[in-house]
This record gives C-alpha cells, structure tokens and sequence, in this order.
C-alpha cells in the first residue's frame, strides 16, 4: 500500500530528470588486446565510474565529460589513443538496461532488457 504522503521525488521522477541517460555503458581495450566494459546504472547508489585515470600529465586527461553525452573518438585513424588518461575510449548513455557480451563464437551481442550474466573467466 502506497502512502499518501510523500516527499521528495520518486524513482520515476528522478529517472525522468536523467533526460534518456540512466544508463553509462563504456568499453576500452588494454595493451594485450581484451575488450573491457563497464555498465553503470546512476539510479544505483553503489554504482560509479572513474573517467580519467590517474596520471603526470593531466593534459591527457579527457575534458569533455558530460552526463548523457556520447564519445566514441578514443582512438586516432592509426589506433592511437587520444587520451591516454581515459579510461574508457568510447562510452554511451541509454534508458535502456542493454547487456554487451561477447558468445562462443567470437561475435559481439547485445540484449536489451534481457539480463546476461557475465563470467569473470578470461
């Protein structure tokens, strides 16, 4: 039974103040060449994200962070990062809760609202 007296917002109003970006999906490859990514839900209180590495030059540090702006400019033509203090080269907002997986035969999955559980094998 829901109360009739509240205060505060609720979940859905604060979902609706996230404009379409409750969702932080990031992806970044080290040097050997594994593929890592991150999903992080802003509604969940235990959840977060470091965008920037820690380093000695803070000029490699990505400036442009924005909630709900996308970034997918990581790398040079030549494959280069451009940030080297970033910590994932591309990232994405979404309202949709996706799950990114790679399957036994090597390709790279998505599902949307349906959950996957991820294995920490590599």
């Amino acid at each position: 039974m829901m109360s009739n007296f509240y205060v505060g917002n609720d979940a859905g109003m604060l979902a609706d103040s996230l404009g379409g970006a409750r969702y932080f999906y990031g992806m970044r490859r080290d040097p050997d060449g594994y593929l890592y990514f991150a999903k992080v839900d802003q509604l969940d209180v235990a959840d977060g994200i470091q965008i920037n590495n820690v380093g000695d030059e803070p000029s490699q540090d990505y400036p442009g962070f924005s909630p709900g702006q996308d970034f997918f400019e990581g790398r040079d033509t030549y494959h280069n990062l451009v940030y080297r203090n970033l910590n994932y080269e591309q990232f994405r907002w979404d309202d949709r809760n996706i799950y990114y997986y790679i399957n036994d035969d090597g390709e790279f999955v998505v599902r949307i609202n349906q959950s996957y559980t991820y294995s920490d094998d590599i």
